[in-house]
């Protein structure tokens, strides 16, 4: 199992820590760094940004949102991230939700799985560089078939680096697990439980055995996003967390439309979720907080003492995880994870 380093998207401002903490990545061993989007700072320019002081980390997005750019849009920013990074870039994609997506976008969120199919399929077209780009739609028709009618297809004036830049996808449902298990290089699990994977066996499964697919298990990237609170008081490393969860399970989505609540759902965390989302939605966001038990937060985070980690990361390693992509970046964390897994 390798270590990546998340950064994330950010707060009010550019996070200071962030060019020391890929400095020491690199020095410690790490394969990869990954910068995300969500309605503020993007998740290309930081990466390009702090990714040239970098020589050896691959260098990713986790995640690009579909709804930010047109296919060939993401397409032309991995052949440039690409060349630039000397074949180091890695493109990871999502469809985010609908709050987001038809909020800040203006775009429609129905049929994601199938706008993902098509937009990845542009992509693909454009970095294999073989004919003009064309795509039948019904999401991301090329040419466009309306306006002027002046739209022709066309390929790519930069020859790209790599035709097989990998794509990661993330997905929490079990479609979407499936889809990326088909399409895709690997798989982003925004909350995973190795304790629990055989939770996603049948939909890895369901999409490595489609006709075409692009990858089989010995060869596909899992890369779940693991905080790591080392703290001789598990409560108290708990307590950093507990607001986190409850966000993303009450907060990030609607009350029929929250994909992380499902995800705690299908853990076995249903009665908890609902009173967390009840309590978040009516404003008492400090008591859905209180609500998230200890177990939640442990089923995909590290936390309490070195020794306790070091012991749970027995199960981490002998999971599916290929690399597990640490949040944060306190170097003495960085350290310690180092020490215990590479």
């Amino acid at each position: 199992m390798k270590l990546g380093m998340h950064i994330g998207y950010w707060g009010a401002a550019p996070p200071p820590w962030a060019p020391g903490a890929i400095a020491e990545a690199e020095r410690l061993g790490f394969d990869s760094i990954w910068t995300a989007e969500s309605w503020g700072s993007d998740a290309l320019t930081p990466l390009a940004w702090w990714g040239s002081a970098s020589t050896r980390l691959r260098l990713g997005t986790n995640l690009a949102q579909l709804s930010a750019r047109t296919p060939t849009a993401t397409a032309m920013a991995a052949l440039t991230m690409d060349h630039l990074s000397n074949g180091r870039f890695v493109l990871g994609l999502g469809v985010s939700g609908p709050q987001v997506v038809e909020g800040w976008y203006g775009q429609p969120f129905p049929k994601p799985l199938a706008r993902t199919r098509e937009y990845v399929s542009i992509i693909r077209q454009v970095l294999a560089r073989e004919d003009r780009v064309t795509s039948p739609g019904p999401h991301y028709p090329l040419p466009h078939p309306g306006g002027l009618g002046l739209g022709k297809p066309l390929k790519p004036i930069t020859h790209p680096l790599r035709a097989d830049v990998p794509i990661i996808l993330g997905a929490e449902g079990p479609k979407n697990v499936a889809l990326a298990a088909e399409i895709a290089d690997g798989w982003f699990p925004l909350f995973f439980s190795a304790r629990h994977e055989h939770l996603y066996a049948d939909s890895l499964q369901e999409g490595f055995h489609r006709p075409g697919a692009r990858r089989s298990a010995a060869d596909f990237e899992v890369l779940p996003t693991v905080t790591v609170v080392i703290d001789d008081d598990v409560e108290a490393a708990a307590d950093s967390l507990r607001h986190v969860l409850a966000l993303y399970v009450g907060g990030m989505g609607a009350r029929d439309m929250n994909f992380h609540f499902d995800v705690f759902c299908r853990l076995g965390y249903e009665g908890e979720a609902h009173k967390i989302q009840q309590l978040y939605l009516e404003g008492r966001k400090d008591e859905a907080a209180a609500a998230v038990p200890t177990s939640m937060v442990e089923e995909m985070n590290l936390i309490g003492p070195r020794d306790k980690i070091r012991d749970e990361l027995e199960v981490w390693k002998a999971s599916m995880v290929t690399t597990m992509l640490i949040g944060g970046g306190n170097l003495d964390t960085m350290r310690t994870m180092a020490e215990l897994v590479l």
